[in-house]
């Protein structure tokens, strides 16, 4: 398979090395444009930062494995992330994530980021998501949901538009 980094993508990815004193340094600002573009960290894009940082693959793959914001598989158009840390499962955030997999014809028992076969949700149970007052809480894509229950959960659902 070959990777092609836009010529747009090139050029943004040349200019973050010039605000670093260090090449390796431009690390993660390269990681979330790469991701950005192309929805997540595969392989070749690895490899292909690791020759642009003059670095060696697993220096790249430290940070992708490492960091919980890196992809290294497409995600769905809409992400379900669930905040799985001790006062959002108090608050059921277990049970909030069992009933987004069951809706989604997910397995509620396997680990990372799972994706319906249409392409369309993907749901993740993930670590603090900052908001321990209100739990359980989670995010769909970029927004942020406070004291989710199932119903809520359904409600939200049902605002994802399908095309």
């Amino acid at each position: 398979m070959t990777f092609t980094v836009p010529p747009e993508l090139e050029a943004e990815l040349n200019e973050l090395v010039t605000h670093y004193p260090q090449k390796r340094s431009a690390s993660l600002m390269f990681l979330h444009a790469i991701q950005e573009h192309f929805g997540h960290i595969s392989p070749e894009a690895v490899d292909y930062i690791a020759r642009k940082l003059d670095l060696k693959p697993i220096n790249v793959w430290e940070l992708v494995t490492f960091y919980p914001m890196f992809r290294q598989h497409p995600a769905g158009r809409f992400q379900f992330k669930v905040c799985r840390t001790l006062s959002c499962a108090l608050g059921g955030s277990h049970k909030l994530y069992h009933h987004l997999c069951e809706k989604f014809g997910l397995d509620p028992h396997q680990h990372g980021l799972q994706t319906t076969a249409d392409g369309r949700f993907s749901v993740e149970f993930v670590e603090c998501l900052a908001s321990c007052g209100t739990a359980p809480v989670m995010m769909c894509n970029e927004e942020f949901h406070q004291g989710v229950s199932n119903e809520k959960a359904d409600s939200i659902i049902a605002q994802c538009p399908s095309k």
